[in-house]
């Protein structure tokens, strides 16, 4: 049995990717992405992609995490970033909202 702990094994369980309210208390749905093409070192990475929705349930906005995993493979880069927990996961979120407000406020 996946543990509904860690991203993939979350989709796993419940049949859809996992949802969280960030700390600008919008909600957000979170998935992986590797890069399309590797790196000069043959890697792709992957990283996550935060989808943020409105009152309206429409997507409105997104956020993405720098690149998280490395991999010649780009499904084995993105199979690493899955493996991550979803506490890690909001980790992420949070500190991408935060550097966006910081951003937003020079």
């Amino acid at each position: 049995m996946a543990d509904d702990e860690t991203l993939r094994g979350y989709e796993a369980v419940h049949g859809r990717p996992p949802a969280f309210e960030g700390s600008d208390g919008r909600p957000y749905s979170v998935g992986v992405f590797s890069e399309d093409d590797p790196g000069p070192d043959g890697r792709y990475g992957a990283a996550l992609i935060f989808v943020r929705w409105s009152a309206e349930n429409e997507p409105d906005g997104h956020l993405e995490s720098g690149v998280l995993a490395y991999d010649a493979d780009p499904a084995q880069a993105q199979r690493a970033v899955g493996r991550i927990t979803l506490q890690e996961v909001k980790l992420h979120l949070d500190e991408l909202i935060a550097a966006r407000r910081r951003v937003e406020a020079e």
